[in-house]
């Protein structure tokens, strides 16, 4: 026998006491697993796959054609391939030559150049966030300055390189400020090697010094770099040059003739000291040019390319002298606390807020007019103005033909542009209006830019004529004191042709339009670009500004007297919220609301045989809706509005399939997951630096084709929230500091990408500009109705009504196709708050502006909604309907009152109206049915749980035999028999 004594049997007390909580605990874990993968399934879904769904069509549909929306291109390769030629030639056309002394530029052919600076070895491609894309096989800059034949200085270069991996540089980590850094890295001029500094002779044609600066998602730029960068002088901001960069340009302007400085940011930087400086020769300003935009930087520097990009922003000299920068970043109200926290999320329990005090002054709608009012001196303010690029050539202008309509119709002026040089060029031809102002009346700049054209490639010695049209009603003001409308005050309208926001072209005169008696837009005749009356909206907005101020309360800076209302932080009295915005920022009472609202239980759940392409070619308002919507449970549509994380879920029992949708502004690309990569554009900034309509629509038309190989159905994009302040981080993703400029851009974007079915989602609606506390329960921005109409919504309401494209339906049951005009069908709402209501559950702007004023028909989708505030019941009163988030993050508080069924009902037409019109409908027709097919991992859950169970299942029934076996769970504990759980010792 072995020497060890014989083990000891265990007590039924003791065994029931390990074994049971040891089954019941499998059991909970397994009942656990399997709710979570119920709950979460939608977000589950997004990284694990969504399952197959077979469309499969009536038979009696055989033979007709539902390729709705037709790709340019056979494969998703030649897409890019096409994709990439666009971005070079947007970026071609999107520099802008700033400074050019003494003909410096062009260099000419093979020039030996080298590059200095960080930048010049670790561009800035894009931005960083939602709005990024994959740029791992983008073009560098030495790479595009070698495929235009020029010869860089590779011993320079290399050292660059080999410093740019290691030191440090700006990061903006989205929603945690705390983590975010600001250094430049700029690398100081005592690391040149003596071995650098000698090879210079022999790449002597020209210095080219990349100064770069980023943005990104979630953190603004740093107004104060004190502790951000020991290489910056005390109260420097982020956006001058440091003392690296300062010597770095020394360096250049003592050891070469030629200097070039390429400024690699898409947001204006302070550049008088460059402009100034008499050692720089040129200057060129080149965004962030995406996948191959560094190829026409080659083509500029050595002529190949005649840059013919204008500046998006005016230039200032001093950016803390500017009236928004006293009012741009975080103040809190000090009488709302405890709202939440969620370090995660990068949520404290303050409420924020902003004010825009400069009101319609803001950029170079400021500088323009506080110069007229002798406030400036333009020349010590301004570095660049709005609108200024220079060429390699020179172009004559001459007014041809005006046509002056009435005030419910448009001016028309033709310009005839020659090139009066050497090499062919582009040029831009800008019409500006000034109306009359009477101090103490309506605020207006003394020039508002009213329409642009860029001409054609024209030849040295010939000619072009453009037409720039304004409608008479954009040369009316908004006045929400008196009117509640747009007024078109009495007296003559001066119209000029420039080249910038700030000169007249010479040899053109000005064109006064006189208006003999004022003109309000309002009731019957109200505007006519507008569906119903214009009137006032936003009241309680702007009653936070006040004609008299007491105790430091909020004004709006008034061109009467700049120097008496110009712009101060926030005072002790403004950190105090009204009781109003104390309840606004409190939680939503979704069963109140409903309770008091007078509607009638919606149908649901009908047998009316319609699938949702039915209702392609409809109008929003066809009665057949209903029928389609009276079939639809609330479960069905409940779903659907809540799991719009980069989709719009499939519903079906209509045949809607899950669609596709993603990020962002510089091309596709999905931000939490790698479901899919696009080529990589240029920033919205750069792009807005081409003044070209043309180009845009061209993108629009690109994406469009990348969506029909790569199965997009919708784009978050294009974002038109204006360049209020240049530190904003999200800037590259925005066109201009202008609404007419970025409107019209993003109306031919969104033309293009409608073109092939694509559904842009126009966003941040709206006063999204700046990141600082965005979603800390939402920003509170406070501005006054002139101001948001005319500067903040003037970019959507544009884009929103002049999209169109052509859309092919079938027309009847015999599968004859038909087209229709369709236009923007999808915005994207924003984080934070118009007053102090959250602006996806603003009736004012979603309902009320949005639909009932501009028109619009289709979806509004919430930007990422993770946050307490953004609440869906809310947004969907208010005229919101998907929800970019996934179940359980948001639940809907009422689905049951008839209000808030009538409220789901009718954002879940919202949505399908605009995929009925996409290419989301390509392949379906009429009767078709979807058969599902689970994923993978659905198998994999049910063999788990089935395996689990039945494991569970036999130990239970071991456990309950050996406890029978020996004498029942109240058995006194003496030893007994062993069984197949517990092994005796071995003899």
């Amino acid at each position: 026998m072995s020497s060890k004594a014989a083990k000891t049997p265990m007590s039924n007390r003791r065994y029931l006491g390990i074994w049971v909580p040891v089954l019941a605990l499998a059991l909970v874990l397994v009942v656990a697993a399997n709710v979570a993968l119920g709950v979460y399934s939608n977000w589950v879904a997004s990284q694990l796959g969504t399952g197959t769904y077979d469309l499969v069509n009536d038979e009696s549909t055989a033979g007709w054609d539902t390729q709705f929306s037709t790709a340019d291109f056979a494969t998703a390769d030649d897409a890019e391939a096409a994709a990439a030629e666009l971005v070079e030639q947007i970026a071609a056309e999107g520099i802008v030559l700033l400074k050019n002394a003494d003909e410096a530029l062009p260099l000419g052919d093979a020039p030996r150049v080298t590059l200095l600076g960080r930048g010049a070895a670790d561009p800035v491609y894009g931005g960083a966030g939602s709005g990024s894309v994959d740029t791992s096989t983008a073009v560098d800059i030495r790479g595009g300055l070698e495929n235009a034949g020029v010869e860089v200085n590779a011993t320079v270069y290399d050292e660059l390189a080999a410093f740019a991996q290691d030191a440090p540089r700006a990061n903006i980590v989205m929603d945690k400020p705390a983590e975010s850094s600001y250094e430049v890295g700029e690398m100081p001029v005592d690391r040149y090697s003596d071995e650098a500094l000698a090879s210079f002779g022999d790449y002597a044609d020209a210095a080219v010094v990349v100064v770069g600066r980023g943005g990104g998602e979630g953190g603004d730029l740093a107004r104060d770099m004190e502790g951000s960068d020991e290489n910056y002088e005390p109260g420097q901001h982020q956006l001058e040059l440091n003392v690296d960069e300062r010597e770095l340009l020394a360096l250049a302007t003592e050891q070469f003739d030629t200097v070039v400085v390429v400024v690699n940011a898409s947001t204006s930087m302070e550049l008088g000291l460059v402009q100034d400086d008499p050692g720089v020769d040129a200057v060129l300003q080149v965004g962030s040019p995406g996948q191959s935009g560094f190829n026409a930087l080659g083509a500029v520097l050595t002529g190949e390319v005649n840059p013919s990009g204008r500046t998006v922003d005016v230039f200032a000299r001093d950016f803390t002298a500017d009236p928004t920068f006293v009012n741009f970043g975080s103040y809190q109200y000090s009488n709302i606390a405890d709202l939440g926290t969620d370090a995660s999320l990068g949520v404290d329990g303050g409420a924020y807020f902003v004010q825009y005090e400069e009101g319609v002054y803001v950029g170079y709608r400021y500088y323009e007019t506080a110069a007229v009012e002798g406030y400036l001196d333009y020349d010590e303010a301004v570095v660049y103005p709005f609108g200024f690029g220079l060429s390699y050539t020179t172009f004559d202008w001459e007014v041809t033909g005006t046509e002056l309509g009435d005030v419910d119709g448009q001016v028309a002026v033709d310009v005839e542009v020659t090139n009066t040089g050497d090499v062919a060029g582009k040029d831009v031809v800008e019409l500006y209006h000034s109306a009359p102002y009477t101090p103490g009346g309506l605020e207006k700049s003394s020039v508002v830019l009213g329409d642009f054209a860029k001409t054609d490639l024209i030849e040295p010695g010939e000619s072009q004529t453009v037409t720039l049209e304004l409608a008479v009603e954009e040369m009316a003001s908004y006045d929400h004191e008196d009117a509640a409308a747009y007024v078109l005050e009495e007296g003559d309208y001066a119209l000029t042709v420039q080249s910038d926001s700030h000169t007249v072209k010479p040899g053109t005169e000005e064109i006064t339009y006189t208006v003999d008696e004022t003109v309000t837009y309002a009731g019957e005749d109200h505007r006519a670009s507008d569906a119903t009356e214009v009137t006032n909206r936003f009241d309680d907005v702007s009653a936070a500004f006040v004609d008299d101020p007491q105790d430091g309360q909020a004004r709006t800076m008034s061109r009467a007297d700049f120097a008496g209302t110009f712009p101060t932080a926030p005072t002790e009295a403004d950190l105090v919220a009204s009781e109003e915005t104390v309840a606004a920022f409190g939680e939503y009472d979704a069963a109140a609301v409903n309770a008091a609202a007078d509607v009638e239980m919606p149908t649901t759940g009908a047998d009316n045989g319609l699938g949702l392409v039915d209702m392609r070619g409809l109008d929003h308002d066809d009665p057949q809706w209903d029928a389609l919507l009276d079939q639809l449970t609330v479960d069905e549509m409940t779903n659907v509005i809540l799991n719009g994380a980069y989709t719009t879920g499939a519903i079906n029992s209509i045949a809607k399939q899950a669609t596709g949708d993603y990020d962002g502004p510089a091309g596709f690309s999905s931000f939490i997951n790698d479901a899919i990569s696009g080529v990589a554009y240029p920033s919205q900034y750069l792009v807005g630096q081409t003044w070209s309509t043309d180009l845009a629509y061209a993108m629009g038309v690109s994406i469009g084709n990348e969506a029909l190989t790569l199965d997009a159905n919708g784009w978050y994009a294009p974002a038109v929230n204006l360049h209020r302040s240049p530190f904003a981080g999200r800037n590259f993703e925005y066109y201009s500091e202008d609404g007419l400029l970025s409107g019209d851009l993003a109306a031919q974007v969104v033309s293009g990408a409608a073109s092939k079915g694509v559904y842009a989602y126009v966003k941040h609606f709206a006063l999204n500009d700046q990141e600082t506390n965005r979603v800390n329960h939402g920003v509170a921005t406070w501005a006054d109705e002139q101001t948001i109409r005319e500067i903040y919504l003037k970019p959507f309401e544009i884009a929103l009504k002049d999209a169109s494209a052509e859309m092919t339906y079938v027309a009847d049951d015999e599968g004859t196709l038909a087209t229709r005009e369709t236009g923007a069908t999808a915005v994207m709402s924003s984080f934070n708050r118009i007053g102090s209501t959250w602006a996806g559950g603003s009736t004012a702007l979603m309902s009320d502006v949005l639909r009932d004023e501009w028109g619009f028909r289709g979806v509004v989708i919430t930007d990422f909604n993770l946050y307490a505030y953004m609440s869906p019941d809310q947004g969907i009163a208010a005229g919101s309907d998907l929800m970019l988030t996934f179940q359980p993050t948001k639940q809907l508080a009422d689905t049951t009152s008839a209000a808030a069924v009538t409220n789901i009902r009718e954002a879940t037409h919202d949505i399908l109206f605009a995929v009925a019109g996409s290419n989301a409908m390509n392949g379906v027709a009429s009767g078709a049915e979807i058969h599902y097919t689970p994923p993978v991992w659905r198998y994999v859950q049910v063999a788990a749980t089935v395996l689990l169970g039945l494991l569970l299942v036999f130990g239970a029934f071991r456990v309950v035999r050996r406890v029978r076996r020996h004498g029942g769970a109240g058995a006194p504990d003496v030893p007994d028999a062993p069984d197949a759980l517990e092994q005796p010792a071995q003899a």
